[in-house]
Protein backbone atom coordinates (compact mmCIF):
# COMPACT_ATOMS: atom_id res chain seq x y z
CA UNK A 1 0.00 0.00 0.00
CA UNK A 2 1.28 3.04 -0.84
CA UNK A 3 1.98 6.33 1.38
CA UNK A 4 -0.73 8.20 0.28
CA UNK A 5 -3.13 5.94 0.05
CA UNK A 6 -2.58 5.18 3.87
CA UNK A 7 -2.44 8.75 5.01
CA UNK A 8 -6.38 8.87 3.08
CA UNK A 9 -7.34 6.00 4.77
CA UNK A 10 -6.28 6.97 8.55
CA UNK A 11 -7.95 10.84 7.64
CA UNK A 12 -10.71 8.89 6.76
CA UNK A 13 -10.62 7.10 9.67
CA UNK A 14 -10.02 9.54 11.95
CA UNK A 15 -13.56 11.31 12.64
CA UNK A 16 -15.59 9.32 15.30
CA UNK A 17 -19.15 8.52 12.81
CA UNK A 18 -17.10 7.78 9.95
CA UNK A 19 -14.88 4.92 12.58
CA UNK A 20 -18.01 4.04 13.85
CA UNK A 21 -19.32 3.29 10.51
CA UNK A 22 -16.50 1.69 9.05
CA UNK A 23 -16.51 -0.69 12.09
CA UNK A 24 -19.98 -1.62 11.88
CA UNK A 25 -19.47 -2.44 8.07
CA UNK A 26 -16.50 -4.57 9.35
CA UNK A 27 -18.84 -6.46 11.74
CA UNK A 28 -21.68 -6.96 9.18
CA UNK A 29 -19.40 -8.46 6.45
CA UNK A 30 -19.15 -8.60 2.84
CA UNK A 31 -23.44 -8.82 2.56
CA UNK A 32 -23.16 -4.66 3.56
CA UNK A 33 -25.99 -2.61 4.86
CA UNK A 34 -27.81 -0.14 3.16
CA UNK A 35 -26.97 3.44 4.02
CA UNK A 36 -30.78 4.10 5.67
CA UNK A 37 -29.24 0.63 8.02
CA UNK A 38 -26.78 2.14 8.96
CA UNK A 39 -28.05 5.45 9.82
CA UNK A 40 -30.32 3.70 12.20
CA UNK A 41 -27.81 1.69 13.94
CA UNK A 42 -25.40 4.68 14.46
CA UNK A 43 -28.40 7.12 15.02
CA UNK A 44 -27.14 9.53 12.58
CA UNK A 45 -28.47 11.74 10.21
CA UNK A 46 -28.72 10.56 6.30
CA UNK A 47 -27.47 13.73 5.21
CA UNK A 48 -24.27 13.74 7.62
CA UNK A 49 -24.31 9.93 7.01
CA UNK A 50 -23.97 11.04 2.76
CA UNK A 51 -21.02 12.65 3.49
CA UNK A 52 -19.52 10.14 5.48
CA UNK A 53 -20.16 6.70 3.04
CA UNK A 54 -18.13 9.70 0.53
CA UNK A 55 -15.37 10.10 2.17
CA UNK A 56 -14.41 6.41 3.43
CA UNK A 57 -15.29 5.44 -0.53
CA UNK A 58 -12.79 7.84 -1.50
CA UNK A 59 -10.25 6.47 0.38
CA UNK A 60 -10.79 2.96 -0.56
CA UNK A 61 -11.67 1.71 2.98
CA UNK A 62 -15.80 0.82 1.70
CA UNK A 63 -17.81 0.09 -1.74
CA UNK A 64 -20.74 0.48 -2.91
CA UNK A 65 -23.26 -1.36 -4.63
CA UNK A 66 -26.69 -1.29 -6.29
CA UNK A 67 -29.06 -3.15 -4.63
CA UNK A 68 -32.50 -2.72 -6.83
CA UNK A 69 -33.11 0.54 -5.60
CA UNK A 70 -30.86 0.95 -2.33
CA UNK A 71 -26.76 1.47 -2.41
CA UNK A 72 -25.32 -1.43 -0.24
CA UNK A 73 -22.03 -0.44 1.09
CA UNK A 74 -19.48 -2.85 2.52
CA UNK A 75 -16.42 -3.09 4.26
CA UNK A 76 -13.71 -3.08 1.41
CA UNK A 77 -11.25 -6.03 3.62
CA UNK A 78 -8.61 -5.91 0.84
CA UNK A 79 -7.53 -1.69 1.46
CA UNK A 80 -8.48 -2.59 5.24
CA UNK A 81 -5.68 -5.74 5.51
CA UNK A 82 -3.04 -3.84 3.32
CA UNK A 83 -3.35 -0.77 5.88
CA UNK A 84 -3.07 -3.24 8.93
CA UNK A 85 -0.22 -4.77 6.63
CA UNK A 86 1.36 -1.05 6.18
CA UNK A 87 0.94 -0.37 9.76
CA UNK A 88 2.33 -3.43 11.22
CA UNK A 89 5.38 -4.21 8.40
CA UNK A 90 9.04 -4.77 10.18
CA UNK A 91 7.05 -4.54 14.01
CA UNK A 92 9.75 -5.86 16.22
CA UNK A 93 12.30 -5.48 13.78
CA UNK A 94 11.04 -8.56 12.06
CA UNK A 95 10.80 -10.87 15.14
CA UNK A 96 7.70 -12.47 16.38
CA UNK A 97 5.97 -9.88 18.68
CA UNK A 98 4.64 -11.10 21.89
CA UNK A 99 1.76 -9.30 23.38
CA UNK A 100 2.86 -8.42 27.22
CA UNK A 101 0.28 -10.70 29.17
CA UNK A 102 -1.45 -7.30 30.91
CA UNK A 103 -3.07 -6.25 27.75
CA UNK A 104 -5.24 -9.29 27.78
CA UNK A 105 -6.09 -9.27 31.21
CA UNK A 106 -10.07 -8.77 31.89
CA UNK A 107 -9.20 -7.26 35.53
CA UNK A 108 -8.76 -3.54 36.03
CA UNK A 109 -5.29 -2.08 37.14
CA UNK A 110 -5.79 -2.39 41.22
CA UNK A 111 -7.92 -5.01 41.52
CA UNK A 112 -6.26 -8.45 40.65
CA UNK A 113 -6.21 -11.32 42.86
Amino acid sequence: METKQVIAALSALAQESRLATFRLLVRTGPAGLAASKIAEHLDVAPSSLSFHLRELTHAGLITARQDGRFVIYSAHFETMNGLLAFLTDNCCGGAPCAVPAVACDPAPAGRRA
